[in-house]
């Protein structure tokens, strides 16, 4: 049975331009998931897909590898990721390496720990198709998410019989971190949802994304406070 982490990073980036290589605590942004997923016992080899020389340069440098360049129609921002892990995995199978597990980590989650990955890799069982992380969201659906009407007005997103009083009441929902997935090599074209998925909660000072500039300056502050303690 062969594990492998793929770390999916094109070079395009919006909210925070060049963000995979961007520096962060001394490291590029995307080295520090590179060495989360080579510390994990459970992981094999590591693999990056990106349409970027300079990622896929730093990406070996840290110890991973980087074995070809991801074609554009899969490196533009509207591209879906797992398409994207299915190029990469088809290819490392081309290599002659037998993928039973794939770990997903997103290099705009470095919060996560090694436990966060282990446990991830271990709730995927044979009943299972495929294991996604979340926190509890602060914002709830049945309590305070409101959503626009036809007639124009605004509603709850969700709503059952005797409406929640208080948030604390309201059924619990959670939202997702991106930080880590896993499948089976087989059931990974069945996605994310509809299949037999099962949930890792994390806490939310583990699940800030960097996906603009608050959020590196976030990450920054959360990873150096974990250093300095």
């Amino acid at each position: 049975m062969t594990t492998i982490a793929t770390i999916c990073a094109r070079g395009g980036s919006k909210g925070v331009p060049r963000k995979n290589v961007r520096p962060l605590l001394g490291k590029p942004l995307i080295t520090h998931t590179i060495e989360q997923a080579l510390a994990c016992p459970l992981i094999e080899r590591v693999f990056v897909s990106t349409d970027d020389g300079e990622i896929a340069a730093i990406a070996e440098a840290a110890g991973a590898e980087a074995p070809f360049r991801r074609p554009a129609e899969l490196a533009s921002d509207t591209a879906p990721k797992i398409p994207v892990i299915r190029h990469l995995v088809d290819h490392v199978k081309g290599l002659g390496v037998p993928v039973s597990r794939i770990v997903d980590l997103d290099p705009t989650s470095p919060l996560r720990e090694a436990d966060d990955i282990e446990t991830c890799i271990n709730l995927l069982g044979e009943d299972t198709d495929v294991v996604i992380t979340a926190y509890l969201a602060d914002k709830n659906p049945y309590f305070n998410m409101v959503e626009a009407l036809p007639s124009g007005g605004y509603d709850l997103v969700k709503k059952r019989a005797g409406a929640p009083v208080r948030r604390q009441d309201a059924p619990a929902v959670y939202a997702m971190n991106a930080s880590v997935y896993v499948w089976w090599e087989h059931t990974l074209d069945r996605g994310l949802f509809g299949a037999r998925t099962r949930l890792h909660v994390m806490p939310h000072e583990r699940s800030v994304d960097v996906d603009d500039e608050i959020g590196f300056a976030l990450v920054e502050l959360l990873m150096g406070r974990k250093r300095q303690s």
